[in-house]
């Protein structure tokens, strides 16, 4: 397989490399062979959708995501009316960028609030209202779990075992999940949940738990291969459970954030074709 097409997968999720525009990103992406970018909300609004949608068109790629919509934990029927709009909104940007998923971040809990299960259920039932939005627009809403760190502040939904709880209430098309190593590394039996996924897998979204954690836990991933998770195993399991989308680099780090942008890029590269892309097709 020649290089080309090894990378042909492989996303560059814009957080990784924050310094950079959305044209930026653009092309550092195709400047390095990449298939597809993963584009956030922000940097899309400082170009404006019709010109990112241009200047998507132009390059070739593909939109693995659209980070990101959620945030609808909040128990204030004027806040969550807020939330709905913005989450409407965001799901008409997915649309018009052709986007494979919007990813749904959660929320953590409203202060004061420490009622896990009533936010959870509260996600739910906004994720109820927007999917017939999304199904008439043709967007699917992949679900995040996200690692318990952020449970009080970002992401109630912890373990891919309970964002498939929900989405299996919708049909595979409408609602979907989002794999991330760094969230699900450690949830005992993820290899049978990914297998239950299975269709309902969106995104396969990639970086490393890495030790000691930094202060801020927001800027804990890490460069795949500098930390703990077995990437060959978990992508053996991805491909077996029959993804075949792009599979996703998204990095939240200070020490990558201040390097050069390309450079990380090309590291990135290099430590996907060595540690994930053998395993996609075993």
């Amino acid at each position: 397989m020649t290089t080309e097409a090894a990378l042909s997968r492989l996303s560059l999720n814009q957080r990784t490399t924050a310094s950079w525009s959305l044209p930026e990103a653009i092309k550092g992406c195709v400047d390095a062979g990449l298939g597809a970018i993963g584009i956030w909300r922000e940097q899309l609004a400082e170009v404006g959708l019709d010109e990112a949608g241009r200047l998507v068109a132009g390059s070739g790629l593909r939109v693995s995501t659209l980070c990101r919509g959620g945030f609808f934990t909040t128990a204030d029927p004027a806040e969550a009316e807020a939330a709905e709009a913005q989450n409407r909104q965001a799901i008409e940007e997915a649309a018009a960028l052709d986007a494979a998923t919007l990813v749904l971040v959660p929320g953590g809990l409203p202060p004061g609030d420490r009622d896990l299960e009533a936010a959870r259920d509260r996600a739910a039932r906004a994720i109820e209202r927007l999917v017939p939005y999304a199904h008439e627009l043709g967007v699917n809403l992949g679900i995040e779990p996200m690692n318990p760190i952020y449970a009080a502040d970002r992401g109630v939904i912890s373990t891919l075992a309970q964002a498939l709880d929900i989405a299996e209430r919708f049909e595979p098309e409408d609602v979907g999940v989002v794999v991330d190593t760094f969230h699900l590394w450690w949830e005992p039996g993820i290899a049978e949940q990914v297998q239950r996924a299975g269709p309902r897998i969106v995104s396969y979204q990639i970086c490393d738990w890495i030790t000691p954690l930094p202060p801020d836990t927001l800027l804990a991933r890490g460069m795949v291969g500098d930390g703990h998770i077995d990437f060959a195993a978990f992508t053996r399991s991805v491909a077996k459970a029959g993804y075949r989308g792009d599979i996703e680099v998204e990095i939240f780090n200070a020490d990558l954030w201040a390097a050069p942008p390309a450079e990380v890029v090309e590291v990135m590269a290099g430590r996907y074709l060595e540690l994930v892309q053998p395993y996609l097709d075993e």
